[in-house]
């Protein structure tokens, strides 16, 4: 699959520094953008439906050093 995409001259002289920085080419650079972007709202998602679950079921966060104090540690 292939697309097009219009960008101004400041945005493609970006795009293709950056491309060229990371030594891949435009389309991997848009590509590798592109899933980023998905898979960082996909991890958002998944955190929100989480923690949406954990406080439902009544559950508390509590201070780091109550565990490392329970631990022992």
């Amino acid at each position: 699959m292939s697309f097009s995409i219009r960008l101004s001259k400041q945005e493609k002289m970006l795009a293709e520094s950056y491309a060229k920085l990371h030594s891949i080419s435009l389309g991997e650079a848009f590509k590798k953008a592109l899933f980023e972007k998905i898979e960082d709202e996909y991890d958002l998602k998944v955190y929100e439906e989480s923690y949406t679950e954990y406080v439902q079921n009544g559950r508390k966060s509590r201070p780091i050093s109550e565990l490392w104090e329970e631990l022992g540690i």
